[in-house]
């Protein structure tokens, strides 16, 4: 008689235990590994905007853009929040004045600024005109987020990078410190919602872009990861 051979019902399920704590084990990895992808591609976009600016001003008499024409004009126009944040740093504006020195749209953005809970985001997302395909940035430009006339102290409209520096340290702007130079100054980051802000939405508490910190741009062109324990999400 010929003898069958094939797996026992132990058998087959200890395999699929042993295929489950595998799962268990490596999917964090993998899912650690591609927010770390994110996060270091996110910092390359952000050096590319760096980069097109700083090609900008070396053409403009070594200033800043002045386009506060822009920042009321565009979709939605000037928009503070009154949530978080309490100015509207959206970047649609810098799109148009660089779309020259910036080829690639997508370095406005990066993946995870696209998923949720940030797709579709008002606080974030801004168009660069009103055409329904036209280019939408995600990251934020603080000290360009008033259309204030004179430019406020904390805002680099139509500066030098030495009256940049200048300004801010007379502001005395608590959220910026006192700089000592241009790599101490941010020039742009991408998104995120402090949980100890009592105002955010409470989907939004404590989340950012990058889970545990936010890429951020330096006047001097450097990028950094900056760790911030309020947003662990």
């Amino acid at each position: 008689m010929r003898r069958l051979t094939g797996f026992t019902l132990i058998e087959l399920l200890v395999v699929i235990a042993i295929i489950a704590l595998l799962a268990g084990i490596l999917l964090p990895v993998l899912s650690r590994a591609k927010r770390k992808s994110q996060q270091t591609e996110c910092l390359g976009n952000l050096r590319q905007v760096g980069l097109a600016m700083s090609m900008y001003v070396n053409e403009n008499d070594q200033r800043f853009p002045d386009r506060r024409d822009l920042k009321s004009s565009l979709p939605d126009g000037w928009r503070p929040w009154s949530s978080w944040p309490m100015s509207d740093p959206r970047a649609g504006w810098a799109a148009v004045v660089l779309s020259h020195y910036l080829e690639n749209p997508s370095v406005w953005s990066c993946a995870a600024s696209r998923k949720p809970p940030f797709a579709g985001l008002v606080q974030l997302e801004q168009r660069s005109s009103a055409s329904s395909n036209s280019l939408t940035t995600r990251f934020w430009m603080w000290r360009f987020d008033r259309p204030d006339d004179p430019v406020p102290l904390d805002n680099f409209w139509g500066k030098t990078e030495d009256r940049v520096v200048e300004d801010l340290q007379a502001a005395k702007n608590p959220t910026v410190g006192f700089p000592a130079g241009a790599s101490d100054v941010e020039l742009a980051v991408d998104g995120y919602f402090p949980g100890t802000i009592p105002t955010v939405d409470t989907p939004l508490q404590g989340r950012s872009v990058h889970p545990g910190g936010r890429n951020r741009l330096f006047l001097d062109g450097h990028g950094a990861f900056l760790r911030d324990t309020r947003t662990p999400r």
